[in-house]
């Protein structure tokens, strides 16, 4: 009579690593009425988080706030993109781009995110207001084409600062060969 038991919690075990594994894969979408806010510091971490937001991160407000926005990081998201990002941010203009971040329980979701530099009274900048909203689907196709040889890219390189150059290089071959900027791209889209 034992090996029954056995075999159910076996195969108990089999269907939750297999909800596990589906989870890991599986999309979240991003309604078209959320607008998903954070705001950060200078280094990226997160000060503030609306309720859209931490839905579909799947995080608590605790968990989020006092972390780096990299926690929410997608491993299909090339460092170049995130570089690019960063130099555009840290001398005070604005960034569009489509990210594809990850959610607590593994699964993931995209986005057109706007990150926009907050400044003080002497036009200083104080730290980072990011509004994300729901991506156009025909438009992932080609950015997913484009991030994957990003990535590629950045594979060969024996370390992630020299790779996320490399692939923020190509991108902007990438957008030179189209006579485009990064945002303006996008928005071809």
């Amino acid at each position: 009579m034992a090996a029954p038991k056995v075999a159910i919690f076996f195969n108990l075990q089999l269907v939750l690593m297999k909800a596990i594994a589906l989870s890991a894969q599986s999309e979240r979408m991003v309604r078209e009425q959320d607008f998903l806010v954070s705001k950060t510091d200078l280094k990226g971490i997160i000060k503030y988080a609306n309720q859209p937001f931490i839905e579909i991160t799947g995080y608590t407000e605790q968990e989020l706030v006092g972390k780096n926005h990299n926690i929410i990081r997608h491993s299909d998201m090339p460092g170049g993109v995130f570089k690019l990002l960063w130099s555009v941010i840290s001398v005070g203009n604005e960034f569009f781009g489509y990210i594809k971040n990850s959610s607590k329980d593994g699964s993931f979701y995209w986005i057109l995110a706007n990150v926009t530099p907050s400044f003080d009274t002497n036009s200083k900048i104080v730290g980072y207001y990011s509004v994300r909203r729901m991506p156009k689907r025909s438009a992932l196709r080609e950015v997913e084409k484009i991030y994957a040889t990003m990535l590629e890219v950045e594979r060969q390189y024996p370390n992630r600062k020299q790779g996320a150059q490399a692939s923020m290089d190509y991108l902007l071959n990438f957008l030179a060969q189209h006579g485009a900027n990064y945002e303006e791209f996008i928005n071809t889209l």
